[in-house]
């Protein structure tokens, strides 16, 4: 379909399976935002002060979430860490914990107490618990440092240990988080069914370029050369399963990211929809995805229906005439710069303010 041709479109709700929604006051103003973009669940990532090493603080941050907005299924997860041991595992198995996100030590935001050195076989027990128990391991694929002379990019760098985690533990679900490369895009589908990558709306639009100047549009995985973007796009155009969305949403609060050192993030969340079909709509128009390519079906799988398949949830069928879905519509909306907090103490700035966007809200077909 040319996407700037159609004026109202149906869908699923959104599963965004990568999301930062931090703790006290930016939680409270960022999960409120979740479902304005479409999406009705998440998988939560742990990287809090302190990290979400033990199941019983999975579970209490789950119920804070749950008492801002209850409409929300929160997939929960651990931060790999020595204390994360095989035990810990097999109780968040029976919690109903949905995977462990594994950060190298320094390489995003709160990830000091991450992994180093060779944590396949540091964390082989831990790695086997998981297979065993069928908990996912969540991957920042990158390899701390500086980039070699011959411009291989950290990510590209750690795409053999994923390799080497896929072929030591075959049965152990594993997702690369934020593919941001081509060579991200070939190494997941080299690997086994059982091996997946998301992907943000973020990546789909911006390059390094425009990162390296705008705060707002500095994140890490840092976004790469334009074709590495169209890999990504021509990826969700592709109807391959093993790719589905996880917007990687990272709020801060604007005085920091005015300030220096800038922190790493970009914050999507609501609008997380509608940047997708946005990116595609130009993607098209620019030439980078052909129009037949933007069907109705790919969108479902990468917005929807992937993720839920590999998590093993239940999923809304792309033809049900029952339940929640989601109606996008043209009425020249365009993204606010922030979204701020009652009494204005807090505000978090929204990429591509001022774009024009479809308007979004959630219907039930009885």
């Amino acid at each position: 379909m040319r996407l700037k041709d159609v004026h109202r479109l149906e869908l699923p709700p959104t599963a965004d399976m990568h999301v930062h929604l931090r703790q006290g006051q930016v939680m409270d103003l960022v999960v409120p935002s979740i479902r304005r973009g479409g999406v009705d669940t998440v998988f939560v990532m742990p990287n809090l002060q302190p990290p979400v090493t033990s199941v019983a603080a999975a579970l209490e941050y789950k119920a804070c979430l749950q008492a801002i907005d209850p409409e929300v299924n929160y997939l929960m997860s651990l931060y790999l860490h020595p204390s994360v041991t095989p035990d810990v595992i097999a109780e968040a198995a029976k919690a109903g914990i949905a995977g462990v996100k594994l950060y190298p030590q320094g390489v995003t935001t709160n990830s000091e107490s991450g992994v180093a050195g060779d944590f396949v076989e540091t964390y082989a027990p831990t790695f086997a618990a998981m297979e065993e128990h069928d908990i996912v391991l969540n991957l920042h694929g990158e390899v701390p440092g500086t980039v070699p002379k011959d411009d291989i990019s950290l990510e590209e760098l750690f795409l053999p240990t994923l390799k080497r985690l896929n072929e030591k533990f075959p049965k152990l679900r594993i997702v690369l988080e934020h593919c941001s490369t081509a060579a991200a895009v070939d190494a997941v589908r080299s690997c086994t069914s059982t091996v997946a990558g998301t992907i943000t709306a973020h990546h789909l639009y911006l390059t390094g370029d425009i990162s390296e100047v705008d705060p707002h549009a500095f994140c890490k995985p840092i976004p790469k050369t334009p074709s590495d973007r169209d890999a990504l796009l021509k990826a969700i155009c592709s109807g391959d399963p093993k790719f589905f969305f996880g917007s990687d949403s990272a709020p801060h609060p604007l005085v920091t990211k005015q300030g220096k050192p800038v922190p790493a993030g970009v914050f999507t969340q609501p609008y997380a929809t509608q940047l997708v079909l946005l990116a595609l709509e130009e993607a098209t128009e620019k030439g980078i995805i052909d129009e037949k390519d933007v069907t109705q079906e790919n969108i479902e799988g990468f917005l929807s229906l992937f993720g839920r398949r590999f998590y093993k949830l239940p999923e809304p069928s792309p033809n049900s005439s029952t339940g929640p879905r989601i109606v996008v519509k043209r009425t020249g909306e365009m993204i606010p710069a922030s979204i701020k907090s009652a009494d204005g103490s807090l505000e978090v700035g929204i990429s591509r303010s001022d774009a024009t966007v479809f308007s979004l809200r959630f219907v039930s077909i009885a």
